[in-house]
């Protein structure tokens, strides 16, 4: 059982996952943030892999990915970043991180890396699964899937209310962890919301899915959290915690104060 299956069957609660920017909001803040989301009531992180053309991104999480471009993020810094971030710190700020850990990013970095080489290299920092939105399907069934799995990663695809419910059923077969809904065609970030949010859920709901459902896109805080685990195993917030780490001077003071509004602790 992979870590990311484990946290879902061992929660007893609704999931949170939350969506960071490797490298923002400076280059060393990428370990920081990790931890702070940990500390404070992450169920899993989403690590972003910052890209010039991020096509499902908002302009909250591009203007992080550009400015952790600026910074000088790259995969190969992110890997060397992570080396360790699964061990106990020598330095007394608190152990490693021990919550399941996903990279999100797009193709093209990825193949320039070496797609073999940056499974191989993920999996041995300890990362535990992949969200690669412009990885078609029919080039995951051929190439790619067995690549992942080699490495025991997981990998997640996303749905929409415009997805067909016999897509919907073959993508939740091809991914492992969970299965990433989103609650709209529009980017991450956006008000813009699905015609019937509720009619969409029930309707993954009635497909008796293997995978659990995490819902993303337009949660910004408790209400819209807690709207959408009525109906799924939880959700993913991104462009509204990066806007509170973007207002702070403190990466830890943001964090605990975001997630306990979130979370109401």
């Amino acid at each position: 059982m992979s870590r990311l299956q484990h946290t879902f069957q061992q929660s007893g609660k609704k999931i949170l996952n939350v969506y960071c920017t490797a490298g923002y909001p400076k280059l060393d803040s990428t370990l920081e943030v990790m931890k702070s989301l940990q500390q404070n009531g992450a169920n899993i992180i989403e690590l972003g892999m910052p890209y010039s053309d991020p096509l499902a991104d908002g302009p909250v999480i591009q203007h992080s990915g550009s400015v952790a471009l600026e910074n000088g993020m790259t995969i190969a810094t992110l890997f060397e970043q992570l080396k360790d971030f699964r061990q106990s710190s020598p330095l007394g700020d608190g152990g490693g991180i021990t919550v399941p850990v996903i990279l999100m990013g797009y193709m093209n970095p990825v193949l320039q890396y070496g797609f073999e080489k940056f499974c191989a290299d993920a999996a041995a920092v300890g990362i535990d699964g992949l969200i690669l939105p412009d990885l078609p399907e029919y080039e995951f069934e051929t190439e790619y899937g067995a690549i992942i799995k080699k490495y025991n990663l997981d990998f997640i695809f996303l749905v929409t209310p415009e997805t067909t419910e016999e897509r919907i059923k073959k993508l939740d077969s091809l991914s492992t962890g969970f299965l990433y809904a989103v609650s709209s065609s529009s980017t991450t970030g956006s008000e813009k919301k699905s015609a019937n949010p509720q009619e969409y859920l029930l309707k993954l709901n009635n497909l008796q899915l293997k995978n659990p459902i995490l819902v993303g896109f337009g949660i910004k805080d408790k209400a819209s959290f807690d709207a959408v685990c009525q109906l799924a195993d939880g959700g993913i917030i991104g462009s509204a915690y990066i806007k509170a780490l973007e207002n702070s001077a403190d990466v830890k003071a943001a964090t605990k104060s975001f997630l306990s509004s979130i979370l109401g602790a």
